[in-house]
This record gives C-alpha cells, structure tokens and sequence, in this order.
C-alpha cells in the first residue's frame, strides 16, 4: 500500500496505465500530423516540441481530476507539491529527437513514487512507459514483477562482459558527448556490441525485457528513469548509481546483477 489514503499500488498502476495510453495516443496523432519545434532547453539540440507541452498538459490534467492531493514532476511544466506523500513523475515525450525526426523509437513515461521527489530517496510505486509507434506498453508494480503487455518479462540470463549488448545515451551538451563518447571507445572492444538509441526510458525497458544485457548513462533527469528504472528493477535488474549509490543525475546502470558489478568496475576503470 502506499501514500495517506492506502491506495494500492496495483491501483496506482492502472491509473498510469490508463494515462500513459491516452497520452501516448495523443503523441502519436499529433507525430502524424507533423512536429514544430516550440523551444531549446540545455542547448540547441535539446528540443522541445508543442506536442511535448501538450502531452504534458493533458497528462496533469487526467492526474489532477483523479488524484487531486498527489505531487506532480514534469519535465515540461516542472513541479507542484501534493498533500498525500505521493508524487507523478512525468516525461511526456521522452526521445523527442526520434519524435522529431519521425524514428518510431519514443515514449510517455509515468511513475508515481512516496517521499519526496529526489530519486536518492523516493520509493517507486508503479510505471508505465508505452512506446505509442510500436504499440509497446511496458508497466510494473512495487513487488509485483514486471510486464510487456500482459506477458511478464526478465532480464536476460548472466553473461560475459565479452558477450554483453550495452546500451547508452549521451549529453546534449557537445563537450559532455566527447567525453562520452572516449569511454564508448574503450569500451566497445571488450563487450559484444554497442546501441544508442535515445531514448532512456525504452533503454531501461529493453534491459527488463532482455533486449539488452545492460544499459548506463550519465546525466539522466528524474523523469528519464523514474518509470524505466522500477520496471528493470521488477525484472531482475540491478539499477542504481556509481558504486551502489541510488540513482541520480550523475550516473545510471541497469543490468543483471553479476554484470552491473562487472561492467561498473569496467567503466571505473575507464575513469567514468
């Protein structure tokens, strides 16, 4: 059970569920109908669209009328607090440059976690993250296991850092990619292969589903992880930050546990 009026989680996660479709249905129509620019953010490859915007609105809207007293945490309208110790972290279109650019590899992500909303502290409650161009809906509950549609889903079996497919991302910040980017290089002869596909939240999924064997990033935002980072967690994922830390903005991995350990000590070394 979570937050003051003893919701239960499998509830919480229907709520998310039912958002993140209608969301992400929204996404889709207006991708189809053709994307606009509306702003940068951090530079001038960190996009915002006014499908972003709208997403987000229609997103704390739907939350608002069903759960009037929680928090909310979005990466487009920022932050209101709640009463009830719960809060919806939010990101409406995660990989708006895919969006933009019409890759079918995008995503409306949903958590709701208790205490605050600081993911060094939080507890995560249920996620939702549906990838609308695919019709992908990936969903779990706190103790609950973690889900692709109705089928529940595992990482992938331990292997070799030598047979290992990771994933990563990188800055929008050019200086911060090219430093990136060196680690990659030294990285990418001692594991299978290498994907950066852009979009955290998928990246996250793919590790719970066995897509890839592990995933890491540094500079990911609340709303990038909140709800990938509890479905990997389901799924049998070690997720957390350098050195066992809770995740935070400064590093993400998420991989079976025996090669988290192993691939984090690799990029240690790497001066990660």
């Amino acid at each position: 059970m979570g937050g003051a009026e003893n919701t239960s989680n499998d509830e919480l996660l229907e709520l998310a569920r039912k958002i993140a479709l209608t969301a992400g249905a929204l996404a889709k129509t207006r991708r189809a109908e053709g994307v606009e620019v509306a702003a940068s953010k951090s530079s001038l490859e960190d996009i915002v669209t006014h499908a972003d915007r709208e997403t987000e609105a229609l997103i704390r809207s739907m939350l608002a009328d069903a759960r009037p007293n929680d928090g909310f945490l979005g990466e487009e309208s920022g932050a209101d607090v709640g009463s009830s110790g719960l809060t919806w972290i939010v990101d409406p279109i995660d990989g708006t440059v895919n969006y933009l650019y019409g890759l079918p590899h995008y995503a409306v992500s949903i958590a709701v976690v208790e205490g605050e909303p600081d993911p060094a502290s939080w507890r995560a409650l249920a996620g939702a993250v549906v990838n609308p161009a695919i019709g992908e809906l990936f969903t779990a509950a706190s103790g609950s296991g973690a889900f692709l549609g109705d089928k529940q889903i595992r990482v992938a079996p331990p292997v070799d850092l030598s047979q290992a497919l990771i994933g990563t991302g990188f800055s929008y910040t050019a200086a911060n990619r090219l430093e990136q980017a060196a680690i990659v290089a030294r990285l990418i002869g001692r594991v299978r292969d290498i994907r950066r596909m852009g979009t955290a939240s998928l990246d996250l999924c793919a590790v719970a589903a066995g897509r890839l064997n592990a995933y890491y990033e540094r500079g990911l935002n609340p709303w990038d992880h909140a709800a990938g980072a509890l479905i990997a967690t389901e799924a049998g994922a070690r997720v957390s930050g350098l050195r066992g830390a809770a995740v935070t903005a400064e590093f993400t991995l998420a991989a079976e546990p025996a090669l988290a350990l192993e691939l984090e000590r690799l990029l240690i070394g790497f001066g990660l």
